[in-house]
């Protein structure tokens, strides 16, 4: 199952999407521990590398 997702998603975008799920994990922390706008700034990358990763799929 999980050589499949690999296969179809390709690698790299594997590796993006860990990042994006290891920021928001970051970002939670930081919140928690009460640097609010701290928080807010590190989340934000989240969907930037998300968006970059739509740019880079879309077809041309």
């Amino acid at each position: 199952m999980l050589k499949n997702f690999v296969k179809a998603i390709g690698p790299v975008n594997v590796l993006m999407l860990l990042l994006v799920i290891s920021i928001i994990i970051v970002a939670e922390i930081t919140f928690i521990n009460g640097q609010k706008l701290e928080a807010i700034f590190i989340g934000l990358w989240a969907p930037t590398i998300l968006g970059f990763m739509n740019y880079l799929k879309r077809p041309k």
